[in-house]
């Protein structure tokens, strides 16, 4: 295949896989294999879907991010788990994107059902370390979700910084 083509109804799909899915979010991955030098996904993802706030400290691993469905909030935080900043992604938004530099603490919460995310970033895939994630942020499970509820709380009134 030369080319795909990137529609609404792709859009549906992987936001259906999400909605299913005990994580509540899914990816579908444009890359052949998690080998490959570029990385480059959709990312469905739903409000009580919780992302751990992490860091790629490789130097290759800048990530960027652009929301093509619903709105997203996205949260900075410096090396201790203080909020440097925060920010509303939606497609028609005045920022509907972010590129971030590897070393960052950031994390993401679905502000609305049927959001998605492009991500694009180097290969290859390697799971992130224990370095990588927060120490100061939990890990999945029950005190997760009291910290999902408070990532969602600084995008009360769509507030941004």
């Amino acid at each position: 295949m030369s080319a795909r083509w990137l529609d609404r109804a792709l859009l549906d799909a992987v936001v259906a896989e999400a909605q299913r899915s005990p994580r509540r979010r899914m990816n579908r991955n444009f890359h052949p294999h998690d080998d490959h030098p570029a990385h480059r996904l959709l990312n469905a993802i739903e409000p009580d879907s919780y992302v751990r706030p992490h860091r790629h400290l490789d130097p290759l691993k800048d990530e960027t991010i652009l929301c093509v469905k619903g709105r997203l909030g996205c949260i900075l935080f410096d090396d201790s788990g203080a909020v440097q900043e925060t920010c509303v992604l939606a497609p028609d938004g005045e920022r509907f994107g972010v590129d971030i530099a590897h070393g960052q603490f950031h994390s993401l919460v679905a502000l609305e059902p049927g959001s998605v995310m492009f991500e694009a970033k180097a290969g290859p895939y390697r799971a992130l370390t224990e370095a990588e994630f927060a120490s100061w942020a939990p890990a999945d499970g029950e005190p997760a979700r009291r910290w999902l509820d408070w990532m969602l709380g600084l995008f009360d009134g769509e507030r941004m910084r």
